[in-house]
């Protein structure tokens, strides 16, 4: 039988990270158990001005037509189905279930009490330094369901 060979590239696959979201959730848990809800935070902070840090400027640049186009790219990747009220100084994004929150609890990974500190405290990175603010309008546990709500600052 002659060996076949196959070629494939990284670039091939699909790149998907879902159970990155559960070790973010065991992550986030351990830091809040053992330091408090303020490390939760300045580690999301930390991360978010980092990662992030092409999306802020593009936020500065373009405004909040880049958090749209973000948004919209990063839900559909993840399998997540959203609406986006949209105009240039208010955008309200509605997030009917968090494909991160549905995984981890489809797979019985538990999810960190301070869990949706990945959108408000990320978002509210993101936003810092720019004219917009953000707002983690509602949000449950359960489902990861939330309203998220960006808008310019009044001057």
């Amino acid at each position: 039988m002659p060996k076949e060979h196959m070629k494939r590239n990284a670039a091939d696959n699909e790149y998907l990270h879902k159970d990155f979201h559960g070790a973010l959730s065991a992550g986030i848990e351990y830091l809040h158990r053992n330091y408090g809800p303020q490390a939760v935070r300045e580690y999301l902070q930390q991360f978010a001005r980092s990662f992030y840090a092409p999306l802020r400027l593009g936020l500065k640049q373009r405004g909040l037509a880049v958090l749209k186009d973000h948004f919209e790219k990063m839900y559909r990747t993840e399998g997540g189905k959203i609406q986006i009220t949209f105009s240039e100084d208010e955008m309200i994004m509605d997030v009917e279930t968090c494909p991160a929150v549905m995984h981890m609890r489809g797979q019985g990974y538990p999810v960190a009490e301070l869990f949706y500190e990945t959108t408000k405290t990320v978002n509210e990175a993101i936003c810092e330094g720019s004219d917009f603010a953000a707002e983690l309008v509602e949000y449950d546990s359960q489902t990861g369901h939330s309203v998220q709500k960006f808008y310019r600052r009044q001057t």
